[in-house]
C-alpha cells in the first residue's frame, strides 16, 4: 500500500527504506499472536471458547467503567484499558485490516520521526481513541481494536500532507477529499455493522494524530 502526499524537503535515506521496520512487525506480531490464539480457542482447537471473553473482560475498553456503572476486575483496569484494548481484535479480518494500514503508514511516519516517536504516536492515539469512546459513547459493549491508534497515524499523514501543500502552495483538495472519504466510510461501516463501529475511537485517535503531527518535528 502506498500513500501519495505532496513532495517534502526530506531527502534522508530512511525515506527510501524498503519494507516496514522491524518494530512494526513486532507490534503486528504481538497483536496477531493474541488474535490467532483467541480464534483458535473460538474454534475449539486450543483452550476454551471462553478465552476471548476472558481476554475482553481484562483488556477491552469498557465504557461502564468510565461511567462508574460497573467495578473493575483488578486495580488499575480503568487506566490500563486505554492501551490494552488496542491489542485485542474482534476477529482475524479486523486484525488484518488494521495491520495492513499500520505497516504502510507506520513505515512512512517512522522514516520521518523515528521508531520511538512513531510508537508513541500509536500509543497516544490509542489512548485518545479510548478517551473519545469513553466520554461520547453510551455503549455497554466492549470496544477492541487498534483502529483508534491507526486513525492516529492517518491523522499524522493527512496533517503533514496538508502542511506540505500549504507550504508549497499546492491544492489542498486531495487532503479534503481524503478526509471526506474517511467520514463517508465511517458512516457506511456504522450502518453496515448496525452500529457496531467505534467511530468515537476513530475520531479521538485521528485528533491525537493531527496534534502529534505538529508536535513531532520531522527529520
Amino acid at each position: 500500500m502506498h500513500f501519495r502526499t505532496a513532495p517534502t524537503s526530506s531527502k534522508g535515506h530512511r525515506d527510501r527504506q524498503v519494507g516496514a521496520p522491524a518494530f512494526l512487525w513486532w507490534l503486528v506480531g504481538v497483536m496477531a499472536l493474541i488474535e490467532f490464539t483467541l480464534s483458535a480457542a473460538d474454534a475449539g482447537i486450543v483452550g476454551s471458547p471462553s478465552w476471548r471473553w476472558v481476554a475482553y473482560g481484562f483488556g477491552a475498553f469498557w465504557q461502564p467503567l468510565i461511567s462508574g456503572d460497573v467495578s473493575p476486575i483488578f486495580p488499575g483496569q480503568t487506566a490500563t484499558m486505554f492501551v490494552t484494548h488496542a491489542f485485542l481484535h474482534g476477529g482475524p479480518m479486523h486484525l488484518v485490516l488494521n495491520s495492513v494500514i499500520l505497516l504502510a503508514l507506520g513505515k512512512y511516519i517512522s522514516a520521518r520521526i523515528g521508531p520511538a516517536k512513531t510508537m508513541l504516536v500509536f500509543l497516544l492515539s490509542a489512548v485518545g481513541g479510548g478517551v473519545a469512546f469513553g466520554f461520547i459513547s453510551t455503549s455497554s459493549a466492549p470496544m477492541v481494536g487498534a483502529s483508534g491508534a491507526v486513525f492516529g497515524l492517518i491523522g499524522v499523514w493527512q496533517t503533514w500532507d496538508y502542511l506540505s501543500r500549504r507550504r508549497l502552495r499546492l491544492s489542498i483538495q486531495p487532503v479534503v477529499s481524503a478526509m471526506l472519504g474517511l467520514i463517508f466510510a465511517n458512516f457506511v461501516l456504522f450502518a453496515f455493522l448496525d452500529g457496531g463501529l467505534a467511530w468515537q475511537a476513530h475520531l479521538g485517535g485521528w485528533v491525537v494524530g493531527c496534534i502529534s503531527a505538529t508536535t513531532f518535528v520531522r527529520n
